[in-house]
């Protein structure tokens, strides 16, 4: 992958996601480049559906784009060079980053969900899909840590949309199962029409972020199981993102007049607690537990995929671990200077 390339990637991925990018920097390096190209094209996706205002034509662009790349013909963009390189390097069955743009094109339908099933299997499209890529790229392709995956994926969708109540109202969009709005009293055209928050509006996402906790439950199993010097990057994403969702309960469960952010100190605190996630050990309990039913298509399109060439070898354990401690010190640093 082209340097040039890379750094635009984690460009994008500094502005887009700041808890994405945290959790990145105690990746080891061979995997962080990836995945930083993969993060690229799920947010240049995302932003262009926005931009277009869900257009059936950046839609179709998008899938063109994506066709380009995997016939090995990226769009002159660093992005979609970056991306290219990732399908070769690693058999990225083309089924995941198809699915993201399935759900994207949810999105611009506007489509709602009735209830949890139906919101998981949005969530599966948009995040599971991500949960799914990184497992590939960190040489994951077992049944097991793959449906770990898409649960921490899924997880973390429903964690944004508990915490995005309000700014998605105020687009216009609802997430929120609507048989639960309904049966906790709340019209949701008149929600939609007047976002408000009130006690009942506080159990659904009370609902939802209760639902998130139980897979990120499950998804520990799958961190446990993965590369070791990949368990504290994706054990960082797991305890910031559900942080997020204890935010939100910290302030009421009122996600409509504001938005839960976890402080940079609190922040930091959790990626040197994910270091709990590195220790090697017997395969965990909960490893084997089924996928969600929502989710099973993205384990069988691994599944059927081929096996990728050798790509980087093992990090060295303790080259990883210099690293690992270089990069929370210069993180701790920056907190301080901005404090």
């Amino acid at each position: 992958m082209r340097k040039d390339d890379l750094a635009a990637c984690r460009a994008l991925l500094r502005e887009g996601s700041k808890s994405f990018h945290a959790a990145s920097l105690i990746l080891p390096p061979s995997v962080r480049a990836p995945a930083s190209a993969l993060y690229a094209f799920c947010r240049l996706a995302d932003d262009a559906i926005d931009r277009a205002r869900g257009s059936a034509a950046a839609l179709a662009s998008l899938s063109a784009r994506l066709g380009r790349v995997y016939e090995g013909r990226p769009d002159n963009h660093p992005c979609d060079r970056a991306l290219a390189h990732v399908v070769s390097a690693y058999a990225l069955p083309r089924a995941l980053p198809e699915a993201l743009l399935e759900g994207l094109a949810w999105d611009a339908e506007g489509r709602r969900y009735a209830d949890l099933a139906a919101l998981n299997a949005y969530a599966a499209r948009v995040a599971g899909t991500v949960g799914a890529m990184m497992a590939v790229i960190m040489g994951v392709r077992e049944p097991g840590p793959l449906a770990r995956a898409c649960d921490l994926g899924v997880a973390m969708q429903l964690t944004n949309i508990a915490r995005d109540v309000g700014e998605d109202a105020r687009m216009g969009r609802l997430y929120l199962p609507t048989g639960w709005l309904e049966e906790a009293g709340i019209d949701p055209e008149r929600f939609l029409a007047r976002p408000a928050f009130c006690p009942a509006l506080g159990a659904v996402v009370a609902r939802l972020l209760a639902a998130a906790e139980a897979l990120y439950a499950r998804a520990e199993a799958g961190i446990a199981a993965l590369p070791v010097g990949c368990r504290p990057g994706i054990g960082a994403a797991r305890l910031i993102y559900a942080e997020i969702g204890r935010e939100v309960a910290r302030r009421g469960l009122d996600s409509v007049a504001t938005r839960a952010v976890v402080p940079r100190r609190r922040k930091l605190s959790l990626l040197a607690r994910s270091l709990a996630f590195a220790p090697l050990g017997a395969p965990p309990v909960g490893l084997a537990e089924p996928p969600l039913p929502e989710a099973r298509f993205l384990v069988q399109a691994v599944l059927a995929a081929p096996s990728p060439r050798p790509v980087d070898g093992p990090v060295s354990r303790v080259t990883w671990t210099l690293e690992l401690f270089e990069r929370l010190q210069r993180e701790d640093r920056l907190v301080r200077t901005r404090a």
